[in-house]
């Protein structure tokens, strides 16, 4: 590979890991404390552990004492990034934060969150999860209007067109931006005695408020507000704004009523097990989603097993539906990132061996159900039933907990072009072949939409299936490879 910078061959090539699985673009988390002589960092901190995996290859935290908002950021996991020192430097009793995934292209240190903006009247920091499809529109805007960017991100528009408009007050500066903007987000916003979180009309990206001793938490997710030692209060409703100051928290709302159209594969794949989303526990649901696909595909068989880790409560429910005894065929190395160095062709071809590997003596000379949440390119699918069958399994029959994904996403997960999506254009049957397995189905729309609605459970429905369906809740760009859409912040 050569060296941008210096022209010369590199001894050993950096090879991006394409990982056969949907990914989730970041996570947010924000903390404000009453009393100024306390240091809301650490509990960011904390949270943002918490939120790790949303994304892996940047994080930062922003801190506010006074009218100073001070920034570190860096490539790489929460735990890379900061250190002690690091942590006592970020001073100030509010503090947001941000871990990122991102596509190949804007890999790159501008890109990482916070982003921090001083002017005249102040200085504002904004951590973003999402994606907006206007955002090449609304960056010429500003562009034409004398404003500089630093970056390829979305996000970044965000915090100038807040800065624009921060002579008119924070409330209206926020309105502005956010009636202005279009596409999914979950905010949050620091500024120098206030922290805003706020959720887009369609309510596509989770955004949850919690209570901790003597202050508040925004998170994108419950499990990690419990993590800093605070507790769940509740959603961010669709169309929501929260500002929270030292005296009080004010909600309004800055749209009209809208369809509400949650992500469905925060249920699917992307949160912990251990969250709740707008009323709806993330591992129950996955629980359902395995015994509805065991109601409508059963299949005789001696084993059910869980690709780890998210087809695993899914692998507990189709066991209980079917009667199919559940057991840990599939393990899994927690500790590949996307890139590492692969000294040659040869080596890069087997990467895909690295990460799952099976136990044989669970799954020898038995007829195997393997259940998984998806099938993106069909890489992983396909080796599973390799090495299943290489460690003696008499049949593997796949078994996926989400509609076959056909349709790219254009709101916040990195997904292929239409044409990599190995179930675009394809029969079950086709599909089947293809994977090497004995039998191949997937869940019903209808069932996952029964396995996020239980009975009695009180959640107003309504779910983002763009990339199963190709029907979006709000416009869309098209697949043209506009940034937008394409880099995906």
């Amino acid at each position: 590979m050569t060296n941008p910078d210096t022209g010369q061959e590199s001894a050993a090539s950096p090879f991006i890991y394409e990982d056969d699985a949907l990914h989730e673009e970041c996570g947010v988390f924000g903390v404000l404390l009453k009393e100024s002589g306390q240091d809301a960092a650490p509990l960011v901190y904390y949270g943002l552990f918490s939120l790790q995996h949303r994304g892996q290859e940047s994080a930062g935290i922003a801190a506010a004492a006074g009218k100073n908002i001070e920034v570190r950021k860096g490539m790489g996991l929460v735990g890379e990034v900061f250190s002690p020192e690091t942590l006592s430097s970020l001073r100030g009793p509010a503090a947001v934060g941000h871990v990122r995934y991102s596509t190949r292209g804007s890999s790159v240190i501008e890109n990482a969150q916070p982003f921090v903006s001083r002017f005249k009247l102040g200085s504002i920091a904004v951590a973003h999860n999402g994606t907006l499809t206007n955002a090449d529109v609304v960056r010429e805007l500003l562009e034409d209007a004398g404003i500089g960017f630093t970056s390829s991100s979305d996000s970044e528009v965000i915090v100038n067109l807040i800065a624009k408009n921060y002579k008119k007050g924070l409330e209206r500066a926020l309105t502005d931006t956010i009636q202005f903007i279009k596409g999914s987000y979950a905010l949050v916003v620091l500024t120098e005695d206030a922290l805003v979180g706020a959720r887009d009309p369609n309510g596509i990206r989770p955004l949850c408020l919690g209570q901790v001793e003597g202050g508040w938490i925004l998170s994108s997710e419950s499990c990690a507000i419990e993590a800093a030692g605070g507790k769940f209060v509740r959603d961010i409703e669709p169309g929501e704004v929260v500002i929270i100051s030292r005296e009080q928290v004010l909600s309004f709302s800055f749209s009209e009523k809208t369809r509400r159209a949650v992500c469905s594969f925060e249920y699917v794949y992307f949160a912990r097990p251990d969250s709740v989303i707008d009323g709806i526990d993330v591992y129950g649901s996955r629980i359902r989603a395995g015994e509805i696909l065991g109601r409508e595909s059963a299949v005789a068989a001696d084993l059910v097993i869980g690709v780890p880790d998210s087809g695993i409560p899914a692998a507990i429910g189709y066991g209980r539906a079917t009667g199919t005894p559940f057991g840990m065929g599939i393990v899994k190395n927690k500790y590949i990132g996307r890139t590492f160095i692969a000294p040659d062709q040869a080596v890069r071809e087997r990467t895909v061996s690295i990460k799952h590997f099976v136990i044989q003596s669970e799954v020898k000379d038995k007829r195997v159900v393997v259940i998984d949440d998806s099938i993106v390119r069909g890489t992983t699918s396909r080796h599973l039933v390799s090495i299943l069958k290489d460690a003696g399994a008499k049949e593997v029959h796949i078994r996926i907990c989400s509609p076959p994904v056909r349709f790219p996403c254009y709101f916040g997960i990195d997904t292929p072009h239409r044409r990599d999506l190995i179930s675009n254009g394809s029969s079950i049957g086709e599909l089947r072949a293809s994977l090497g397995a004995d039998s191949l189905a997937f869940i019903s729309v209808e069932g996952l939409l029964e396995s996020l609605d239980p009975p009695g459970c009180g959640n107003q429905g309504g779910y983002c299936l763009g990339c199963f369906t190709g029907e979006y809740p709000i416009p869309v760009p098209g697949e043209c490879g506009c940034s937008s859409a394409a880099d995906k912040r």
